[in-house]
């Protein structure tokens, strides 16, 4: 008897897992690393603070102006009318007025400096009228204006980061200001990377008939190449179930996660699933999902293991729909800028059956009313790389959902959030 196997053209599949259950699948299956380590503050952005950092003093550590303008008591300030009042002194940032402000004066002071005692209030400069050594000020100012007071920002003892925190250059900015110098970030992930496949063919080799160049390895180390991992690349292997056994067995020894691309569909050749069957644990291999439906999921040896499919627009919408989810869990981030999708007004009819969600590269852009808009790229092969690289949003059709026509709400998350 000859039974038909599942492909990945077919609309629907059976035992396919929902995309929802199979990114829960595999957020449930990794866990976090425990290992950190201590970095020079200019290499820590981009990885997770492994510790609560705390302020050591105040910020503002002292009253200081706000503007540049004059210091004054605000006593001095006229109930109604006009009053003049002597200019002193001045201080600038970085420099403190070591007399004492009395009734009728003034001081020149600039943003940032520490506000002089017996002052309290700062008014601005563009806010009085200037002759020679005196100020003439008017009754419609206020008590403590243009100061900011120490503390006000941040106090002395105040948890300012916490563990999970992933480092962005304004978190590097704020613990320059607290005079830290070094940090204790989770250590970097390590990731193997891999292509399979026999019609394969380097850059710079001379490609024979019916040969391709490989791109998914570049297009995963691209994605990849981040502060937070370090990287590992297995290059070509070949399609022979030895090879790959001896090499993906290799790379767990010393990889925290493997990423190979092909050989986890049903073809002949198709031995990565195979390999990690027999070697392994496979947690589930497919999912109901255009483009990548054959994705194998699951461990060899204390490692991770994900067998992406072997078109290269799979690879990325695998990778950034269930690898980088995981990456993230991996490194414990658990504070980061979002990678938010909304919804926006189809500019197109776009076929969809029920069964199994769609991700279509679209471009996204304002439509004259100013409401966002999005278009598909054109063609969606999952061989089009061409149609990945003009794209700036995925298009996510969800399971349930069938045809929508233009004018309809759809869900769209722009690339660029992901690629944070």
């Amino acid at each position: 008897m000859i039974v038909q196997q599942p492909s990945c053209v077919d609309d629907h599949e059976s035992g396919a897992l929902p995309v929802d259950r199979a990114l829960h699948n595999v957020l449930d299956a990794v866990s976090t690393i425990s290992a950190y380590e201590q970095v020079d503050l200019s290499e820590a952005c981009g990885r997770t603070l492994h510790e609560t950092v705390f302020a050591r003093f105040d910020i503002p550590c002292h009253d200081n102006a706000a503007m540049d303008g004059y210091a004054i008591r605000s006593g001095d300030i006229p109930d109604q009318g006009f009053r003049e009042l002597t200019v002193i002194g001045h201080v600038y940032a970085g420099q403190t007025f070591t007399g004492l402000l009395q009734e009728g004066q003034c001081i020149r002071i600039t943003t940032g400096a520490p506000i002089p005692e017996g002052a309290d209030t700062v008014l601005m400069q563009e806010h009085v009228n200037v002759v020679n050594d005196t100020i003439r000020i008017g009754h419609r100012h206020r008590a403590g204006e243009n100061i900011r007071r120490a503390g006000e920002n941040i106090k002395q003892g105040e948890a300012v980061l916490k563990p999970g925190k992933w480092l962005t250059p304004a978190d590097i900015g704020l613990l320059a200001s607290l005079g830290i110098a070094e940090i204790k970030v989770r250590r970097k992930l390590r990731i193997a990377i891999a292509s399979t496949g026999d019609e394969l063919y380097a850059i710079g080799e001379r490609r024979a008939n019916g040969g391709i160049y490989d791109s998914n390895r570049h297009s995963l180390r691209a994605a990849l190449t981040r502060a937070d991992i370090e990287i590992s690349d297995l290059g070509i292997l070949a399609d022979d179930p030895a090879i790959l056994m001896r090499e993906f067995n290799a790379a767990s020894q010393y990889a925290d996660l493997i990423i190979s691309s092909g050989g986890v569909s049903v073809g002949d050749a198709d031995y990565t699933k195979t390999v990690l069957q027999s070697s392994g644990r496979i947690d589930f291999w497919k999912v109901a999902i255009k483009p990548g439906r054959p994705l194998a999921f699951g461990s060899l040896n204390d490692c991770i293991f994900f067998g992406l499919p072997g078109n290269p627009v799979a690879v990325l919408v695998s990778f950034y729909l269930f690898v980088l989810p995981a990456i993230e869990k991996m490194l414990g981030i658990g504070e980061k800028p979002l990678a938010p999708s909304f919804s926006a007004i189809s500019g197109e009819h776009l076929r969809k059956k029920p069964g199994r969600t769609e991700v279509v590269r679209g471009i996204i852009e304002r439509n004259p009313n100013g409401e966002w808009q999005v278009k598909t790229t054109g063609k969606q092969s999952s061989a089009d790389l061409r149609s990945m690289s003009r794209a700036n949003a995925f298009i996510i059709l969800e399971h349930d959902r069938s045809d929508i026509e233009a004018g309809e709400r759809i869900t769209v998350l722009p690339l660029a959030g992901l690629m944070v």
